[in-house]
């Protein structure tokens, strides 16, 4: 990395340059995109781990009430709780992308990214220490602080450093490159759940939100190498352009910058609540469906094992338990001479759980990535407002799908990754769109407002989840129909694509 220091921090575009975009970076973009996409990728690192832990957090800081509390009962308080902890995460990530996006224009890129990590990665390591659901929702918020503010300075860095016609495919690689966070939270997730099945005598998600304190390191190498782009450095050299600056009067006092903000923050709604209010209830989803043949196999795989060891006792017990697990009239009481039979089966069931949980999310983004890759190259072909166009209407059909069919394995290497494809490329549309938006002094500021002030919507969009899913907690399976209710959001985003303007081959605004 040395040498870093003499290289400029950007460059202009040679238009009789006919090589790959790659080829036209010098070892600093590669250097910034990196660092950009390492921050990035450690926060959806984050927020999958949360996505991921959610059901054994709740598990484990909801008990029942009483003794006469049925798990019916138990299971909606859990998941309300769950829904709660996850509309207060968003309110913080709503929050800080709001404060860390002026920040990011006022004292710039790298400081306020140095910040926005080390804020996240802190409080992420905090949840571990959860004793219940209102500090664990604390802590959430302070995380969702971190993450909020570190997506809008990262996008709005590489687009500044970039050269113009690499741009798109950087800020495509970099969203892109988010998903290897999602898929090694589902790795990590995985492999607790296996050793949690296997009588591990600690909480696996305490330990998954250990594991996210450690992006605090990346701030270190921020600190030492990272620079502030030119076109930050210019624009703050002038005192009148400085001190409009990261705000909000210039912003909306400007008729294209307010017209702007407002139609991108309706854009951003449509895929960020789409996202956290139907697309990451798909592991909870697949644990819904495989919970009933999981259980059967747990419990008829103990009765083998019982008749082996000739305990005819033990045998009669199980049994009895999987008729009350499998059997929805069963009204047998759980005695106390029952229970522990009943906690050692249940610890197999949440390992296996678990597991069905980190596949579906694996399948999801596997599909995500190929899909926030793809995003770039056809935007620069076909522009970026009918690119959006196909990506709401795919996504929308694809969740629909999803939360209608997916009940088995085999179903789950085709819908899911589909479903991944065309949800998140959306999140690349937004970090290529969204920076071309705004000028340099109101960069960061404007990006963070359409991405992150939509989450103060999304994030009624689980506690609308909890709602439809009281409607239908009647049927076999209430989150399978409130998910297909709540996937039509997908479709808002178009309302907004007629009125922005297309930023296909021009250059980002002064």
């Amino acid at each position: 990395m040395h040498g870093f220091e003499d290289q400029p921090t950007s460059l202009p575009d040679d238009p009789n340059d006919k090589r790959p975009w790659y080829l036209t970076l010098t070892k600093y973009h590669w250097f910034v995109l990196l660092v950009a996409a390492l921050g990035w990728l450690f926060d959806c690192l984050d927020q999958q781990l949360f996505v991921l832990a959610r059901p054994a957090v709740m598990a484990s800081l909801v008990k029942p009430l009483t003794p006469e509390e049925t798990e019916k009962e138990t299971t909606i308080r859990r998941s309300n709780a769950g829904n709660i902890a996850t509309s207060v995460f968003l309110a913080g990530w709503a929050l800080g992308g709001v404060f860390f996006g002026v920040l990011g224009d006022r004292i710039g890129r790298a400081k306020t990214m140095m910040i926005t990590i080390l804020l996240y990665s802190l409080f992420t390591g905090l949840s571990a220490l959860s004793v219940g659901v209102y500090d664990f929702a604390l802590y959430r918020f302070l995380t969702g602080l971190g993450v909020g503010g570190e997506f809008a300075v990262g996008i709005a860095l590489v687009a500044e450093v970039m050269p113009a016609r690499a741009r798109p495919y950087a800020l495509g690689m970099l969203q892109a490159l988010s998903a290897i966070g999602n898929v090694t939270a589902a790795f990590i997730n995985l492999g607790l759940g296996v050793a949690e099945e296997a009588g591990m005598p600690y909480s696996p998600w305490r330990i998954m939100f250990c594991i996210g304190a450690l992006p605090a390191l990346l701030a270190l190498v921020i600190r030492g190498r990272l620079k502030e782009p030119e076109q930050w450095q210019k624009a703050n050299t002038s005192s009148v352009v400085s001190s409009k600056s990261g705000s909000y009067a210039e912003l909306f006092g400007h008729p294209v910058w307010r017209k702007h903000a407002l139609l991108g923050l309706l854009l951003a709604c449509s895929g960020v609540i789409g996202l956290w209010a139907v697309g990451f209830f798909a592991p909870d989803l697949m644990r819904v469906v495989q919970r009933p043949e999981i259980t059967r196999r747990v419990y008829e795989t103990k009765i083998a094992e019982a008749k082996a060891a000739g305990e005819t006792a033990k045998v009669a017990d199980l049994e009895l338990l999987m008729t009350a697990a499998t059997d929805t009239s069963s009204n047998l009481e759980i005695t106390p001479a029952l229970k522990p039979l009943k906690e050692e089966a249940d610890k197999s069931i949440s390992g296996q759980l678990a597991k069905w949980g980190s596949y579906t999310s694996l399948m999801i983004n596997f599909g995500a990535f190929f899909g926030m890759f793809g995003f770039g190259y056809v935007a620069q072909i076909i522009g970026r407002r009918p690119t959006f166009v196909i990506a709401f209407i795919a996504a929308f059909l694809s969740t629909a799908a999803v939360f209608a069919y997916l009940k088995d394995f085999n179903q789950l290497f085709l819908l899911a990754p589909l479903m991944g494809f065309c949800q998140l490329s959306l999140f690349a549309g937004y970090a290529i769109y969204f920076p071309e938006l705004f000028p340099t002094h109101l960069r960061s500021t404007g990006t963070s407002f359409c991405y992150n002030v939509g989450r103060f919507l999304a994030a009624g969009g689980p506690l609308v989840k909890s709602y439809l899913e009281g409607l239908f907690v009647d049927t076999s399976d209430p989150l399978r129909y409130a998910g297909v209710a709540m996937c039509t959001v997908f479709l808002v985003g178009l309302l907004a694509i007629p009125f922005l303007p297309e930023t296909k081959g021009k250059p980002l605004p002064e």
